[in-house]
């Protein structure tokens, strides 16, 4: 009870320093209805969140973080600009490592502006990094928007392009797509004879699932279509490939992704932009020249993060949980504001790894 006092504490005045940077303090609820977060996940969110229904509500989750309904909030009522900032529990299951805690506290930063992405993505980084002053973290910080640039950019079907997209959240998966688009991993078996068949549905498939006949004819010629298609060319994967290896420090990285952008100009955009929000954390009094980038950091966490993403550690204590992490997630406005959107960025600080590093001290 005691231990649960101090991370209230902490809370409370993590939430008070955001309000003087200009946030104005918002509830959200802790059951949330369940088909938006499915839309926006897909089933894969059941195995991180807990679910229950009734008959009257239907199905509902225990919130798994303050993102989604605060974005739900802001687009149905807030005005613009707007900054926001909260504090309460949030719930995961934690199934392949019960060592780490399923149910704990954030407190978040969030801001929505049109205006100048690049000067809102340092102001919370910067925000976030002042809170934790006195502690001794490792930043980190990537752009999903360089690598989603760069599978935009290839020269290959809509289709795949799409896949990749869908799993730049899922390295391992990423991976195994993009050399099977590459022509460097062998099809199944059982696919390529499904492929060889003159007609497969003609065997009289029954539905499969909740996959109908159509359903699994137009999954056939899918997959027809793609065996069709020429593979990604050996350069494409290699600059992909390197893309991904990029971690230095942030002057650097950009450097290299400059680099990359000569024969990879789809990244362009995304390099400019890694170039103003250098320029904007630098003005904020942020030491650049010493902040890590990795282009792959961010491809585990929650997948609304479209942009700019961050995180705070504890050098040496890989056992521990990111003290804060953020990121920029405007394609979720857009999905949840049903035909408006707003360029938005935030980012949360577990006050219990505090309070633990604190009574460690």
């Amino acid at each position: 009870m005691a231990q649960k006092s101090k991370i209230r504490a902490r809370a409370a005045a993590l939430a008070a320093g955001f309000e003087a940077a200009g946030a104005v303090p918002v509830e959200t609820p802790i059951l949330l209805p369940a088909d938006a977060l499915l839309d926006l996940y897909g089933e894969d969110i059941r195995g991180r969140a807990y679910v229950t229904s009734d008959a009257l509500r239907g199905e509902q989750m225990l919130r798994p973080d303050f993102t989604v309904p605060v974005v739900q909030m802001h687009m149905a009522h807030g005005a613009e600009p707007a900054r926001y900032t909260y504090a309460g529990e949030v719930f995961r299951r934690q199934e392949d490592d019960p060592a780490r805690a399923n149910e704990y506290m954030q407190v978040g930063y969030e801001v929505f502006d049109r205006e100048n992405p690049a000067a809102s993505d340092a102001e919370v980084f910067a925000v976030m990094q002042d809170a934790l002053k006195g502690v001794e973290l490792r930043a980190a910080t990537g752009d999903i928007g360089i690598l989603a640039a760069a599978v935009a950019g290839l020269e290959t079907t809509e289709r795949r392009k799409r896949a990749l997209a869908r799993h730049i959240w899922r390295p391992r998966r990423f991976k195994a797509l993009l050399d099977r688009f590459a022509g460097r991993s062998e099809v199944p078996a059982s696919r390529a004879a499904l492929l060889a068949a003159d007609d497969p549905m003609a065997h009289g498939f029954t539905d499969i699932g909740l996959r109908s006949q159509t359903e699994v004819a137009a999954r056939i010629e899918a997959l027809r279509e793609d065996a069709a298609a020429a593979p990604i060319s050996p350069l494409q994967v290699e600059l992909i490939e390197a893309l991904l290896n990029v971690r230095e420090t942030l002057p650097n990285a950009l450097e290299h992704i400059r680099d990359l952008a000569v024969d990879m100009p789809a990244i362009s955009g995304a390099a400019r932009r890694l170039r103003e929000r250098m320029e904007a954390l630098d003005a904020r009094g942020v030491d650049v020249e010493s902040l890590e980038f990795e282009a792959s950091y961010g491809r585990t966490s929650m997948e609304y993060y479209d942009g700019f993403v961050f995180g705070f550690y504890v050098p040496d204590r890989a056992d521990l949980p990111a003290v804060a992490t953020g990121g920029r997630y405007d394609a979720l406005t857009q999905v949840l504001g049903q035909g408006r959107e707003i360029p938005a960025v935030g980012g949360v600080i577990r006050p219990g790894v505090l309070v633990d590093l604190e009574d460690a001290a």
